[in-house]
């Protein structure tokens, strides 16, 4: 396969797939014959010893095993890993530790015992031999955007993906590959380039490795489906350290699992997407209705969205202005002929009268990353969400009589049906196919003097949206064992029994965990 490379900085890439099965050497006996062995990369970007700094460990360093004890991790132990990789290993003393803990969520201060930076799959391999091997607490960062922190643990490892961002675009077979620490920007940029696309969220810095492990919604999954859906490929490490290249056709039970039962079965540093032809611009953007028109809006899109095309997207919100008004919002996106999707947006145009309507032609990478700044980085994020199975009227009055405006606080919808209700609910491990949307309640602040209040009000909020939901989103909630299990439902049995073939030590338990036990 010619793939034309989308580079984001002079990190490596993710590395081609070494033979199936094989254990990686934890031992490097000279510099020279690590930087020997990148030769064999084709999407290498850079010399390793442009990334890597050989870490002089100093003292033991004290850590938390997966049952929560104490541990202490012997400085030879730590000598050994920093000098397998050809990436870096830091350490609580080192300058950049700090910077490299923090998360997207800034509700969360979490100080790990170590972080090994990857800059290739057999780094992420000899990384998790380590934890495995001693029983660390381990965490996996991609992109850094759980809500509950998740991609950074105290006294554990953790596995930082981010430099292995490389995304590759083969124009012939219409195929994209992206690294494991890969961002949506990278994926969407790179893809629009040659006219194609596919499936990716809708706040561009999140990691393509968390989207795609939980199911991937966005505005383009009416047509094309999750980006599971578009999934064709990705390449795994498991617990036991080994490689594993996974599809319909090579170990098609992982695939099976990897694509909506989140990171628990191992660490994906490369996934092959499906693209499809998407024009760089087309039709999008945002229709608002004052709060008092918001009834007779929701009460037309509930019938008038059931009979959408599948190249037609719109999602309801409820905003708090700046100036502290409560409006009624519809983010839409049409991935066909302008005029056809003119045509259809109309009837929803005529209902009321609209205090803005800004849909128009946009750039496609402009309407992805349009929230990308209410959603920066180091804001604290607070979210409750649930999946709606159909837009009942029970549901439209809980939205208006539970709404109050809020700064920082508003209500969204990602809208699924079309080509996701199209697959069927055991085909992948994603267990919502019927649903028509998820809903949410979320809140970003920036003084955690503010978080009591801000948590204490979308708390205060969601039980009057909870009755009208069932089941959730791995990516957007942090639950315990019951509630996956009947999250998961008939899907959960075989899921189950592939923790136990892959991972019996639940060393990727930093999710929503779905234990051997």
């Amino acid at each position: 396969m010619v793939y034309r490379s989308y580079r984001p900085g002079a990190t490596r890439s993710v590395t081609a797939p070494v033979r199936e099965g094989h254990h990686v050497n934890r031992r490097r006996f000279c510099q020279a014959a690590a930087a020997a062995g990148l030769s064999a990369f084709p999407f290498a970007s850079a010399l390793a010893s442009s990334f890597h700094a050989l870490a002089q460990i100093i003292s033991d360093i004290p850590g938390l095993t997966l049952s929560g004890q104490e541990t202490v991790l012997e400085k030879a132990a730590v000598q050994e890993l920093a000098d397998s990789l050809h990436g870096q290993v830091l350490t609580p003393a080192d300058p950049s530790y700090d910077a490299a803990r923090a998360l997207w969520n800034g509700m969360h201060d979490r100080r790990p015992a170590l972080i090994a930076r990857c800059v290739d799959a057999e780094d992420v391999a000899n990384a998790v031999t380590f934890a495995r091997e001693r029983e660390l607490l381990l965490a996996v960062r991609g992109g850094g955007h759980s809500f509950p922190g998740k991609s950074v643990c105290d006294g554990g490892l953790v596995i930082d993906l981010s430099a292995i961002k490389d995304v590759a675009i083969n124009v012939e077979t219409r195929r994209a590959r992206a690294g494991g620490g890969a961002l949506l920007y990278g994926l969407d940029y790179a893809s629009l380039a040659h006219g194609l696309a596919t499936t990716t969220g809708v706040v561009s810095h999140t990691g393509v490795g968390g989207l795609t492990l939980g199911g991937g919604f966005g505005r383009l999954n009416r047509k094309f489906g999750l980006t599971i859906d578009n999934l064709v490929a990705a390449e795994l490490v498991t617990a036991d350290g080994r490689f594993r290249r996974v599809n319909a056709e090579e170990h098609p039970d992982l695939f099976w699992a990897i694509r909506g039962g989140g990171g628990n079965f191992g660490i994906a540093t490369a996934f092959e997407y499906a693209l499809h032809p998407v024009s760089p611009r087309l039709l999008g953007g945002s229709v608002l209705w004052p709060l008092d028109q918001a009834r007779e809006v929701l009460e037309f899109y509930a019938d008038w969205s059931t009979g959408l095309s599948d190249e037609m997207y719109v999602a309801p919100s409820m905003i708090t202005t700046p100036e502290g008004t409560g409006m009624l919002g519809m983010d839409v996106t049409y991935c066909g002929d302008a005029a056809a999707g003119e045509k259809e947006l109309e009837p929803l145009r005529r209902i009321g009268t609209p205090a803005e309507d800004g849909v128009a032609m946009v750039d496609y990478i402009a309407q992805q990353t349009q929230f990308d700044g209410i959603e920066r980085h180091g804001l604290r994020y607070y979210i409750k969400s649930g999946m709606v199975r159909s837009f009942t009227p029970g549901l439209i009055d809980a939205m208006l009589d539970s709404f109050r405006p809020h700064p920082g606080a508003f209500l969204f919808f990602h809208t699924a049906g079309g080509a996701v209700a199209r697959v069927g609910d055991a085909d992948t491990a994603f267990p919502h196919r019927r649903a028509a949307t998820l809903i949410g309640v979320t809140a970003a602040w920036e003084e955690p003097g503010h978080d009591e209040q801000k948590i204490a009000f979308l708390r205060e909020w969601w039980p009057a949206l909870e009755p009208h939901t069932g089941g959730f989103y791995n990516n957007l909630r942090d639950e315990d064992e019951r509630r996956v299990w009947e999250n998961f439902g008939p899907n959960f049995p075989r899921l189950v029994a592939l923790k136990k073939q892959y991972d019996p030590l639940n060393l990727f338990r930093l999710n929503a965990n779905i234990s051997p036990a």
